[in-house]
């Protein structure tokens, strides 16, 4: 199974630390890279405000993805230096840095391909993963600098692993994946003679002008628009936050902890959820959704719920193997009556989730450049939202290897506002992961609400459907 934390928690095995990172000579060509015309994504712009915004915070704020993996064989330094050159010149996000303007813009630069190089760094035995784990995290750079990267081998007797660390502003869960792929057919081809074919990839600077055309066409009365301003109208225009006190000061920078927990020890309970979500015309998105509206309106008494799950915007074709930020939020309100159960609440919740995909394309970041003061929308920069996802592990590309290879995904102990969830489908379990501020009240509520939502997801694959608690509810 494919382990998921924060990076606090990976273990790797200590040995020979050899570390990968962009070379001088690189780093001073990119640097006079002019500005392109193409800006960063919507989702990409508001992270970096907020990173800039939150350089005082004292620790890492932006978000560092990693991953891990173990090849059993000696380690070919100059086919791991072949195949991450290779990797970083096949994917265009990681040709790009960005600026802010005197005039407040957030500029995109690009570097020529072939201007990107590694350097190998040999830094001896590390003897414990506390000290490893410390390494990558001070190697790597920050998302204002071009090489917002690092990669590593750790060779230990009878082989070594792999890790990657990327800034988020370049990669998500997918990508994470596919640069697990990737790079190990990439080493395998080098170090091994071999052929293996790579997937054709896409241009992510080509998708970051997609989206801006589309924003570029929107107004306050397009369509698109007025559904956001509606859903989130209907909300008493704020976003939603989690139903249960988190404990934090609002004025000072929280950390992250995490929390996985097991919901199914097995496939077939799971597939029995699956197939009553499918029973009332939704998938198991559809299902987690209606769950939460349920724990939502036994834990506050409201009947309306506002939920938010990310959405791929990856389109057909050769984006579906580009590593990049390809997701954006969409909403899926439901209301809970006095008589819901989980099987109408399904039913209107896959509903919501197709009205919303209909938005995948516009991002809430330009809604809010278009709202107007009557619109009532309250929202403030750098606004956060607990949000839920679900995914199928067991069909991601490559997945297959995992297993075998001890593949690992990894976040950084940034900061959290908010409550994230993962609810992760694998071959013979299904886990549900949680990212919330580390405080003792939200250790307490998150626990509540694990146990609440766990509760109904065993009822509903145990006998199809779900009857609330609440016995009324008012709005």
């Amino acid at each position: 199974m494919v382990s998921f934390g924060l990076i606090d928690e990976w273990n790797p095995r200590p040995g020979r630390l050899t570390s990968w990172i962009a070379s001088p000579s690189s780093i001073t060509e990119s640097a006079s890279a002019a500005i392109h015309p193409v800006p960063p994504s919507h989702q990409q712009e508001a992270y970096l405000r907020a990173a800039r915004r939150n350089e005082s915070a004292g620790f890492r704020f932006s978000r560092l993805c990693l991953i891990a993996f173990d090849i059993q064989a000696s380690l070919d330094t100059a086919a791991l230096t072949t195949a991450l050159t290779t990797f970083l010149r096949r994917h265009d996000t990681f040709r790009s840095w960005f600026s802010v303007e005197t005039d407040g813009t957030v500029a995109r630069h690009v570097t020529d391909a072939e201007a990107i190089e590694l350097i190998r760094n040999d830094h001896g035995d590390f003897t414990t993963p506390a000290q490893i784990r410390t390494h990558v995290q001070q190697e790597t750079p920050g998302p204002f600098d071009w090489d917002c990267f690092s990669f590593g081998a750790i060779e230990w007797e009878g082989g070594f692993t792999v890790y990657c660390a990327v800034d988020h502003l370049n990669t998500d869960g997918m990508s994470q994946a596919m640069t697990c792929v990737d790079l190990m057919t990439l080493y395998m081809n080098a170090a091994f003679g071999m052929d293996n074919a790579l997937a054709p990839v896409g241009s992510y600077v080509d998708y970051c002008e997609r989206e801006r055309s589309i924003s570029r066409e929107l107004s306050w009365d397009s369509p698109q628009v007025q559904r956001w301003i509606d859903v989130v109208s209907a909300h008493g225009g704020r976003l939603p936050r989690f139903p249960l006190p988190l404990g934090k000061d609002a004025d000072t920078h929280t950390r992250s902890a995490h929390l996985t927990t097991t919901v199914f020890d097995d496939d077939h309970a799971a597939q029995r959820f699956e197939d009553a979500c499918r029973a009332n015309g939704g998938n198991v998105t559809a299902g987690l959704m209606a769950i939460a509206a349920l724990a939502y309106a036994e834990f506050t008494g409201k009947s309306d719920y506002l939920g938010m799950t990310p959405k791929s915007t990856r389109r057909p074709g050769n984006e579906l193997n580009s590593v990049g930020w390809f997701t954006s939020l969409i909403p899926v309100p439901v209301t809970i009556g006095p008589g819901s159960t989980f099987t109408s609440a399904v039913a209107q919740a896959a509903r919501s989730y197709e009205a919303g995909k209909d938005l995948t394309d516009v991002s809430f970041h330009r809604v809010l450049e278009l709202v107007r003061p009557e619109d009532g929308i309250d929202v403030e920069p750098g606004w956060s939202v607990p949000m839920i996802s679900y995914i199928d592990v067991r069909k991601l590309p490559g997945v297959e290897m995992f297993d075998a290879i001890n593949g690992c995904l990894y976040g950084n102990r940034g900061s959290s506002e908010e409550v994230f969830m993962w609810i992760n489908r694998f071959q013979d379990e299904t886990s549900m992961t949680f990212l919330y501020p580390d405080t003792e009240i939200a250790r307490a509520s998150v626990r509540d609400y694990t146990d609440k939502f766990i509760g109904i997801m065993a009822a509903v694959s145990r006998q199809g459907d779900y009857d609330q608690v609440a016995p009324a509810l008012a709005r």
